[in-house]
């Protein structure tokens, strides 16, 4: 394995084993609450040393799955959007490294 994940592959993983689109508003408290929590995780600077649990890095993967659980309930595509609002930004502040697809 090369180590990248698309975030295509990430939104089928979690669809595939947490989709339940009448629990948005859970969905979006528990996004609240790891935002807060990662929030707490940088103030301390944990990083893991052996054991990930509340650790930033186990923090910004529960923020970025609750993300990718609330597109799947509105069955967003974000694959599709990021371009689109990549797009959208340059247009209104100038990019010198501009986004490009297939990287």
């Amino acid at each position: 394995m090369d180590g990248r994940i698309s975030i295509a592959y990430l939104q089928s993983y979690i669809r595939s084993k947490d989709y339940h689109p009448e629990l948005v508003m859970e969905y979006f408290l528990k996004l609240a609450e790891e935002t807060g929590e990662l929030a707490r995780a940088m103030r301390r600077g944990l990083r893991p040393a052996g054991d990930i649990r509340g650790s930033i890095d186990e923090e910004l993967w529960d923020v970025i799955y609750y993300a990718l659980a609330i597109a799947n309930c509105y069955g967003i595509d974000l694959e599709s959007v990021i371009p689109q609002k990549a797009a959208f930004n340059a247009q209104r502040y100038p990019d010198p490294e501009p986004f490009t697809l297939d990287r």
